[in-house]
């Protein structure tokens, strides 16, 4: 029997409750993704997963360094799809994707933009190429051209396009993407901010300057091998390494005075700032990052840490700032009090050890209150701008950051 014929309905019956799942949670909102989603196998681009780990909502792990981390994914379905909606593709678009994965992202845009259309997508390994090919043929998708190289640099001799994708994160916008990209264009790339905060910006040309159009939560591997690569140093913060700091390139940390940090004395301190229960603490955590010297990093942390009382409830996103021998991170508990609806409230915290946690707690403290009585409520816009452009006027709810390509201004208004 042909186990192909045997696998098609129960992937068909997978697909269409992972898109339906997509759309009932708005991830998807335009007929045109949904039919692209709906059409493009995910499992032909992972072969060597179940049909049901191929269709969850989740990343599936295609390749590992030597020490066993993943450096090359799946992207997780509602990512690809969040990301796809930002960009707004078009039939007849010329696109150019950095991060070729699977090749799965790439299938998708090369049945968006139709027989008219055409995409480039580029990865720095020869295996990934070569499989991402693989699945594009299985797929029977015939507009893509897949290339080995160093995304940083483009592909200039299938330029202008119309969008551009980064599919991988990147501390910083190289140059190449935006001299390639057509007048009217579109780019679209998560960028690490400061710390470990980043965010999936699309920018386009207004009036001479790369001003965003929109922006969401999103972290991706980083650029490896080029321009901008992005390395990361991982800081086991106890014996057992049942928590790591992650901390960045732009980041300069004393690994020796963190370590066992938390046997060090330990501070407390509640904010008084609450959520909603399903409500998110994305727009803290970027004013955090920005307004903190040494930004906001991840601190996974194991269940057994929490369990035996090692960390308490740590925040699961960008938590933890530290400086010298001292680490705070985010907490949260139920708030006393209910919304006026009735709808379940929960407040921060902070949690330090070490030397200073009193002093450090009490300026993240006040940070997390500034932002929620004068910027909770407003929008925020971003720019890149060359690191030798005037830098903007100094302005509360303004920032700028700069990386070793560009400065990027951060406001709130």
């Amino acid at each position: 029997m042909n186990s192909d014929t045997l696998e098609a309905p129960s992937a068909d019956r997978l697909r269409s409750q992972l898109i339906d799942h997509l759309v009932q949670t708005e991830r998807v909102r335009t007929p045109h993704v949904e039919e692209a989603l709906r059409t493009v196998p995910r499992h032909l681009f992972v072969p060597n997963v179940p049909l049901e780990t191929a269709y969850g909502n989740t990343p599936v792990d295609t390749k590992t360094d030597e020490s066993g981390a993943s450096i090359s994914c799946a992207s997780q379905p509602d990512i690809v799809a969040m990301m796809l909606e930002q960009l707004d593709v078009h039939p007849g678009q010329n696109i150019l994707e950095l991060g070729a994965g699977t090749g799965f992202n790439a299938g998708l845009l090369g049945y968006l933009v139709g027989e008219k259309g055409h995409v480039t997508t580029i990865d720095v390994d020869d295996d990934i190429v070569h499989g991402a090919r693989r699945g594009l043929a299985a797929a029977g998708i015939h507009n893509v051209d897949v290339i080995l190289k160093d995304g940083a640099l483009g592909h200039a001799s299938n330029a202008p396009y119309d969008r551009i994708e980064a599919t991988v994160g990147a501390h910083g916008v190289p140059h190449a993407w935006l001299e390639q990209l057509a007048p009217g264009g579109r780019l679209l790339a998560p960028l690490r901010l400061r710390g470990s905060v980043s965010r999936s910006i699309a920018f386009e040309n207004q009036d001479g300057a790369w001003r965003s159009v929109g922006s969401q939560m999103n972290t991706f591997m980083p650029l490896r091998r080029g321009i901008a690569d992005d390395p990361r140093v991982f800081v086991p913060l106890d014996p057992d390494h049942t928590v790591t700091l992650v901390t960045n390139a732009d980041q300069t940390v004393d690994a020796d005075a963190l370590s066992d940090i938390f046997r060090q004395p330990r501070t407390e301190v509640w904010t008084d700032v609450t959520f909603r229960g399903p409500e998110s603490a994305e727009y803290l955590e970027l004013w955090l990052t920005c307004a903190l010297p040494n930004g906001l990093s991840r601190m996974p942390a194991k269940n057994e840490a929490i369990g035996k009382g090692l960390v308490t409830a740590p925040y699961p996103s960008s938590t933890a700032v530290f400086a010298g021998g001292t680490l705070t991170y985010l907490t949260r508990r139920p708030y006393a009090k209910t919304a006026p609806d009735g709808a379940a409230l929960y407040e921060f915290g902070v949690i330090g050890h070490g030397p200073d946690a009193k002093a450090l707690a009490a300026d993240v403290t006040d940070q997390i209150r500034t932002w929620s009585q004068a910027f909770r409520t407003l929008d925020v816009a971003f720019e890149i701008q060359p690191l030798d452009a005037a830098p903007p006027a100094p302005k509360h709810g303004r920032f700028t950051v700069d990386n070793p390509l560009n400065r990027i201004v951060i406001e709130w208004k």
